[in-house]
């Protein structure tokens, strides 16, 4: 702990490592894989998986009881931004499988002793403050353009949305705004928390890796993204539930993308 550094991580540690440039079958067999630790892993997997629909139920209902139902679109979009913090467990099972490791559930839970988890959790507090950044914006653009009263109901709320010049205005500022958010935090994060969690790097390094990775890769990262984001939207089609499966599949692809990204 004394050589540890939360921005940079150990001393010792190696400088930005080189990327590789991928392709569409790199994609393909990343995902490949992700679904064979998926299926290798099913019990303690969907276990953990059940943790985001619970919670999203959850904020759900938070919402609809304190009457701020012009934040569930942002809410659900913007819980997206969480996702890699969100499967740093998932990383450390793929991990472990991939050395032939115990890869019981529990210790999914062992990144807590990785060298890399102070820096873990300043990305993963990063990531937050974007989440609440984005919550905040949206809020305001909704007072903009709406006032400060409130739908009585969500039917309400979406046909304002869509039969209203400000619902519409609504819907293409938010969404360009909710991109920018959504690109950022991507591109900051697609390989940054595996990095932290085998190598033990900072932050500094794990997102200057991530970066030079999207420049490296921009149209196979931009495919990766485009795919997340569909998967997160059938994932969220049946009340949540579906995330038990994609969070866990997409955590674990994630993981192989990095070994194919990262020299």
């Amino acid at each position: 702990m004394a050589n540890l550094n939360v921005v940079s991580g150990y001393a010792d540690a190696p400088s930005t490592p080189q990327v590789r440039r991928i392709g569409s079958a790199d994609l393909k067999r990343a995902l490949a894989q992700g679904l064979e630790d998926f299926w290798a892993m099913p019990t303690h997997v969907v276990f953990i998986g059940l943790i985001y629909p619970v919670v999203g139920l959850l904020l759900g209902r938070l919402l609809l009881d304190n009457d701020a139902l012009p934040l569930i679109f942002p809410l659900i979009s913007g819980f997206a931004l969480l996702g890699p913090v969100a499967g740093v467990g998932l990383y450390e099972l793929s991990r472990r499988r991939e050395l032939g490791m115990d890869t019981r559930w529990r210790h999914a839970f062992e990144v807590v002793r990785a060298p890399g988890f102070l820096g873990i959790l300043a990305l993963g507090a990063i990531l937050a403050l974007m989440f609440l950044c984005w919550l905040v914006i949206s809020e305001g653009l909704y007072e903009w353009l709406f006032g400060s009263r409130s739908p009585q109901t969500l039917a309400s709320l979406v046909q304002e949305s869509l039969s209203t010049r400000h619902g519409w205005a609504l819907i293409i500022l938010g969404n360009f705004v909710g991109f920018l958010f959504a690109a950022s935090a991507f591109s900051i994060s697609v390989v940054s928390f595996q990095m932290m969690l085998d190598r033990g790097v900072g932050p500094a390094v794990a997102v200057a890796t991530s970066l030079k990775a999207v420049a490296a890769n921009p149209g196979p990262m931009a495919l990766w993204a485009i795919f997340i984001a569909a998967a997160l939207v059938i994932g969220f089609i049946p009340l949540f539930f579906g995330m038990a499966i994609v969070i866990p599949v997409l955590a674990h692809a994630s993981w192989h993308l990095y070994r194919r990204v990262v020299a």
